[in-house]
C-alpha cells in the first residue's frame, strides 16, 4: 500500500498526540482522516465556487424580474 512520510515540529506531534488520545485513535488514522476530509472540503469548495459562476448569469437574470 503507498504511504506518505509527513515531517511535524515537535509542537506539532505533541498535538496530533493528544488529538489522537482524546479520539481514542492511531495519530496514524487521525492524520489520514484528517487529510482525506481537507482533501474532500476543497472538492466541495471547487465545486461550489464552479456552480456560482456557472449560475451567476441566471441569477442576476432572475433577480430582475
Amino acid at each position: 500500500m503507498p504511504a506518505l512520510n509527513v515531517t511535524f515540529t515537535e509542537e506539532e506531534m505533541v498535538t496530533l498526540r493528544d488529538q489522537a488520545a482524546r479520539e481514542d485513535v492511531s495519530m496514524k488514522v487521525l492524520a489520514h482522516d484528517a487529510v482525506m476530509a481537507e482533501v474532500h472540503r476543497r472538492k466541495v469548495t471547487a465545486a461550489a465556487a464552479r456552480a456560482a459562476r456557472v449560475s451567476a448569469g441566471l441569477n442576476r437574470r432572475l433577480a430582475t424580474k
